[in-house]
């Protein structure tokens, strides 16, 4: 049976909502609310006024994890102040998941490059989660969406460096790039299985740019706003937000097909479909 991707090209808030209601997944117990808080200096990043009526609807709490380079994100104290400077902390109660150490590892006894992932400790905290991302471009893994939110985005800054070291931190910037990607989808994996599958995701395809929202100087958007996707199947939410990019008519699409297809972004969405947590096959139920 092909996923249920729900979809309208109306970005408002409010439809975030609708289309959440419409796939009726309602989530259970304590809800973590994945999103990206927005690297210092990013002018792309959605922003906590756009988020609120999603969250306030589901009443969970805003989660993030600390990076593993250099910015203001990569220490807990610098990480709590940018979520303070973006005014994440004004409207939601926020929990940054790898404040404090040890780790949560989690197995990964099918995964194809990594058997482990390492994610902040506070996960254990949640029944269920709620995926927020910015579909864009991204400098290494070629686009970010669900899966890169799953994976980068809940690891902790030692998981982070673990993944892009394909299990040796040592190798962060100098790992084989493919295997890199294969370990991406391994991390996602773990985290989906972790929940059980109790985990709704939304893609918000507006400011596209060819950077991630990591990039404290990131290009602007080089294409028009697609819409906004809702679904339970990160990997068929990945791949109908790229379907979307390569059916528009928009030239600038051209910039940001090029960034992805030169960082084979496409790869993480097929190992994540080879270890079977969701599926590329998918309906597209477009809401107006």
């Amino acid at each position: 049976m092909k996923s249920k991707v729900y979809f309208t090209k109306k970005i408002t808030s409010d439809k975030i909502v609708e289309l959440y209601k419409l796939l009726n997944r309602n989530l259970h117990g304590k809800v973590a609310i994945k999103l990206h808080s927005g690297e210092a200096g990013n002018q792309n990043f959605l922003k906590p006024d756009f988020w609120k009526p999603i969250i306030d609807f589901i009443g969970g709490t805003v989660v993030e994890c600390n990076t593993a380079y250099e910015g203001e994100r990569n220490t807990t104290e610098k990480h709590m102040k940018t979520l303070e400077k973006h005014g994440w902390t004004k409207y939601f109660d926020v929990d940054l998941l790898d404040a404090e150490g040890p780790d949560l590892k989690l197995d990964i006894p099918e995964g194809k490059i990594i058997k482990e992932n390492y994610v902040g400790k506070n996960l254990a905290k949640y029944d269920s989660m709620i995926v927020l991302s910015h579909f864009k471009g991204h400098p290494m893994g070629g686009y970010g969406g669900a899966l890169k939110q799953l994976s980068i985005g809940i690891a902790s800054s030692y998981g982070k460096a673990y993944i892009h070291g394909t299990g040796n931190t040592d190798n962060f910037w100098t790992s084989d790039h493919d295997s890199f990607l294969a370990a991406m989808a391994d991390a996602a994996s773990s985290v989906v299985n972790y929940f059980n599958g109790n985990i709704v995701y939304v893609n918000v395809m507006k400011n596209m740019s060819v950077d991630c929202d990591c990039c404290a100087v990131a290009e602007d958007p080089c294409m028009k706003d697609i819409g906004i996707l809702v679904s339970a199947d990160p990997i068929a939410i990945d791949q109908a937000c790229l379907d979307l990019v390569y059916a528009s008519d928009d030239k600038g699409k051209e910039h940001l097909i090029e960034r992805i297809e030169s960082r084979n972004g496409i790869y993480t969405v097929e190992m994540a479909s080879d270890l079977n947590f969701g599926s590329r096959e998918y309906e597209l139920i477009t809401v107006d």
